[in-house]
């Protein structure tokens, strides 16, 4: 993990362009006109599966992370962990909400579990960024991990500890807030899987790609067959 904390710091030195600059500016429809009918979540009956909600930095990036774990049916970009109803992309970009970008994740306990989600969470982005994830700045792309129920918040806390403890992160302090779910907004149509749909995007080749490819690097046991 201490690996993926070096590359990612080196990212942001080098790296400029971000999450919020680099948005399709033509989509510009009211998000409660785009949640209708958000293909991503009606194709199918995904209510056999268990959720699981996490945010750490540009969503882009965290979905395309989360969907390459084997036991995970589906993620989906949206927002959570603010007080405003309806968010727009704008807004929360913009820092005018109290909300951050955040993925719902649809997962099958059988095979997968809630603490190997954790453990995918904290393994594909450096939690001691405070209001920072790579390029992108301000509490919008601040690192939370929600929990659902008291179980979830016992694992959250008990992993952190035991990073403390073993000192992966050195004395720099962990930051990632956890935070009882609340609910979640799902983001814009065009923003579904827009790592798969823009891979030539700058943000997208010089950010999202490669903190893709260091998770991949370091959970190979944790992807589907078809990530590797």
């Amino acid at each position: 993990m201490k690996i993926l904390k070096t590359s990612l710091l080196a990212t942001i030195l080098f790296i400029s362009a971000s999450c919020q600059s680099n948005q399709k500016k033509e989509n510009t429809e009211p998000q409660q006109e785009l949640k209708k009918d958000n293909a991503k979540v009606s194709q199918e009956d995904l209510s056999a599966y268990e959720t699981a909600y996490f945010a750490s930095g540009c969503f882009w990036c965290v979905e395309a992370i989360f969907e390459s774990v084997k036991g995970v049916k589906e993620a989906v970009s949206g927002y959570a962990g603010g007080t405003e109803e309806n968010p727009t992309y704008q807004q929360v970009g913009a820092g005018l909400t109290s909300h951050a970008e955040a993925v719902e994740v649809y997962y099958d306990p059988k095979v997968i579990s809630f603490t190997a989600l954790v453990q995918v969470f904290f393994g594909s982005h450096d939690p001691t960024t405070l209001n920072r994830q790579g390029p992108d700045r301000g509490p919008q792309y601040r690192s939370v991990a929600f929990f659902k129920n008291a179980e979830e918040k016992k694992i959250i806390e008990a992993y952190i500890g035991a990073l403390k403890e073993q000192k992966v992160y050195d004395e720099d302090p962990i930051t990632t807030e956890v935070t009882e779910f609340t609910k979640f907004w799902i983001a814009e149509d065009y923003h579904q899987d827009y790592e798969k749909k823009h891979p030539n995007n700058s943000y997208i080749t010089n950010v999202s790609i490669p903190r893709l490819n260091r998770f991949k690097a370091n959970f190979g046991d944790y992807l589907k067959e078809e990530a590797h």
